[in-house]
């Protein structure tokens, strides 16, 4: 169902750590033809990159060190045709799934709730979406980095049955994970995430609010394409 002879819009999807969000916007996108950005997948390459450099030690972040490194850090996203969807590059290195591993995951809510990487991506993200004809999935993209957005949706879902999402993901990648250490890591990003100073999760006044908890991905598709046919069609 391709829609890209009519007007482009810019449609944005935050929503809580994997409830779904970004395999909506990439099927989403894929249906209308639109360009896809996993703004989360920006962070977590800032995040990667911060590892890799001892950027973060002892449990703490050197902020200093890591602001200073930032005209360093260039984030790409090339499609990949066998697999249907961009891949996220890291200063030309391919590392989509180097940043979903569970280090990653421990520290990329910290690092996003930065103010000077906050800044820093959401000037890429603007400027990634100044044509339209884009879905942007993320934490702020209806409230900071598009608020202008013409369609915003509000995805979540309980956190027992994100971990659970999140655990067989990672077992389908070869890890070795418990439940309960996911789930932990969820519940810690979750509060990160909406008490952070810089651009907090929250939902738009104007966004359309989707509980998937128990939604099977048909039933999801569906009603996101209603949503857009209906503002496509005002």
């Amino acid at each position: 169902m391709i829609m890209n002879k009519q007007k482009k819009i810019v449609i944005a999807i935050d929503g809580h750590s994997s409830s779904g969000k970004s395999t909506m916007a990439k099927d989403l996108a894929r249906e209308l033809g639109y360009v896809y950005i996993d703004t989360g997948a920006m962070y977590r390459a800032v995040t990667l990159y911060a590892l890799r450099k001892g950027l973060i030690r002892d449990g703490k972040i050197d902020e200093a060190a890591l602001e200073a490194a930032l005209p360093d850090i260039h984030i790409s996203f090339q499609f990949n045709a066998e697999a249907g969807r961009p891949d996220t590059y890291l200063n030309g290195e391919k590392v989509e799934r180097e940043i979903r591993g569970m280090e990653v995951s421990d520290w990329v809510s910290p690092i996003a709730a930065l103010g000077f990487v906050r800044r820093a991506m959401v000037e890429k993200q603007q400027a990634m979406g100044k044509e339209k004809g884009i879905v942007m999935d993320g934490r702020d993209i209806g409230t900071a980095v598009f608020p202008d957005a013409e369609l915003k949706f509000f995805v979540t879902a309980s956190p027992e049955v994100r971990a659970q999402r999140r655990l067989d993901e990672l077992q389908a990648k070869g890890e070795t994970v418990s439940y309960d250490e996911v789930l932990e890591n969820v519940k810690k990003r979750d509060y990160i995430d909406s008490t952070r100073a810089e651009s907090p999760l929250r939902q738009a006044p104007d966004a359309l609010v989707l509980d998937n908890s128990h939604m099977t991905l048909a039933a999801q598709k569906a009603w996101l394409m209603r949503q857009v046919q209906l503002k496509m069609n005002n």
